[in-house]
């Protein structure tokens, strides 16, 4: 039981992590209809930012981590954000009129273009960054024929764990309750009625890219601290699993892509722990292939109605 509680504890760690970056891909989506699938490297490119901004202040003397912490997250997220309108800018705003597959091969297109360029400044090693919050509390501790298990909830997984709660609230009221949502939802239903409407696209367009890649930048940042090492390749990992987990609990919805991200973080633990970890991929994959065959919209996703 100690065992299983452990794993259900980093699951939900790794899912949080999961769940923001598939907010981005889920808010693309809804607003454009297009997967944005620079947006990994878009979260790679956040990890780095906010690793140099660490070593950075390192550097000048800073070391209250609370105050470092909160710089790291305001500069990543404003410099990922410059990323993420420049991907709508140059990637898609050109091409959005044009056939469904131009954006898509113009998305690719950027996603190697901002794997070699941090490969090329950052070089391919692994970048390591110390532990900076340590300590936990004990949930539990047992024995088995192994010996003494003990469930721990570490500080970091519960930072995670509590500024996605808060991220997914403020996004979800931001959606529902404001201006901004209420073009965001106009320009999602049909975009040539909203702009005869009133409704600057352009603006909201790029205002949800932006608001995207500072998700992103807060999940970077957050990998970083929690696993302590990156290189130019996490955002393709972590890309696909986020859009895995985007589909499966339903493209276009909040509240799915945040599901969908946990059940793709407990399963690939869980299947880790118990089973083989070489695997835990194809198992992640093959429950979305079993979901999709019985629900093809996703957990929460709904049916798209054509518009004649």
């Amino acid at each position: 039981m100690e065992y299983f509680l452990q794993q259900l504890v980093n699951g939900v760690t790794l899912g949080s992590i999961y769940g923001l970056i598939a907010i981005g891909y889920t808010m693309v989506y809804g607003i454009i209809g297009m997967i944005n699938f620079a947006h990994g490297d878009i979260f790679m490119i956040s990890a780095f930012i906010a690793l140099i901004t660490f070593l950075a202040l390192a550097a000048l003397g800073i070391t209250m981590l609370p105050l470092v912490l909160v710089i790291m997250f305001v500069v990543a997220m404003v410099f990922t954000g410059i990323w993420g309108w420049a991907v709508e800018r140059t990637a898609y705003r050109p091409l959005r009129g044009s056939f469904r597959l131009a954006p898509l091969i113009s998305a690719i297109g950027m996603s190697i273009a901002l794997q070699n360029f941090v490969q090329l400044t950052q070089d391919a090693r692994v970048k390591p960054l110390a532990p900076q919050i340590q300590g936990g509390i004990t949930l539990m501790e047992g024995a088995n024929e192994n010996g003494a298990i003990v469930v721990q909830l570490s500080y970091m997984q519960m930072f995670i764990i509590a500024v996605t709660v808060v991220l997914m609230t403020v996004f979800s009221l931001l959606v529902s309750r404001t201006r901004l949502g209420r073009a965001q939802r106009a320009c999602e239903q049909d975009q040539k009625m909203a702009r005869l409407l009133g409704v600057d696209t352009n603006r909201t367009i790029a205002i949800t890219f932006i608001s995207g890649a500072g998700l992103a930048a807060v999940a970077g940042t957050m990998f970083l601290l929690y696993y302590g090492v990156i290189d130019f390749y996490i955002g393709f990992l972590a890309g696909i699993k986020a859009f895995t987990a985007a589909v499966l609990g339903g493209i276009g919805s909040l509240p799915g892509a945040m599901l969908g991200g946990l059940l793709i973080g407990l399963i690939e633990v869980f299947w880790s722990a118990y089973f083989s970890v070489e695997y835990k991929d194809v198992a992640a994959f093959s429950i979305l292939a079993i979901v999709l065959i019985f629900l093809p919209s996703g957990l929460l996703g709904k049916p798209e109605v054509e518009k004649v």
